[in-house]
């Protein structure tokens, strides 16, 4: 009883400190010749370009923020493939209740398939082409 209390303070501590405000520490400057940094550093030519501006103003963002693919796709393709996606999720609990109605399936848990709880999965990615979709129609696309 003792681990499970002190686990869970342990738990608390660390839940609460994440929502904490960051401690104000003096910062400590460390002076070296000017000799001692004798190759600069230069920029890789291959760096990613990750740190690209995302912000916008406005209504809707633009195109840019779907990433390399999807920001080159017309709205009515994404539409499509938001339509195809939903039909999926619909299609797999649809069937998965049907397969519940089977006697015995609840106890032995025969009423779960693989394809089905990954179709089930497609909601998510049916919202997401969803906005992509509606970002591109703003976007004139």
């Amino acid at each position: 009883m003792n681990r499970f209390c002190g686990l869970l303070f342990f738990a608390f501590v660390a839940a609460s400190s994440a929502f904490a405000p960051p401690l104000q520490t003096a910062k400590i400057v460390v002076r070296t010749p000017v000799a001692a940094f004798v190759r600069a550093e230069q920029p890789s030519v291959t760096s990613l370009k990750m740190a690209e501006d995302m912000s916008w103003e406005g209504e809707y963002p633009p195109s840019k923020v779907l990433g390399p693919i999807m920001s080159k796709m017309p709205s009515g393709v994404l539409g499509v493939v938001s339509l195809a996606l939903l039909a999926i999720t619909g299609y797999s609990c649809f069937m998965s209740g049907q397969l519940q109605n089977i006697p015995g399936a609840l106890n032995d848990g025969s009423w779960v398939k693989w394809y089905y709880v990954l179709g089930s999965f497609m909601g998510p990615l049916s919202w997401g082409t969803h906005v992509a979709c509606w970002i591109q129609r703003k976007n004139g696309m």
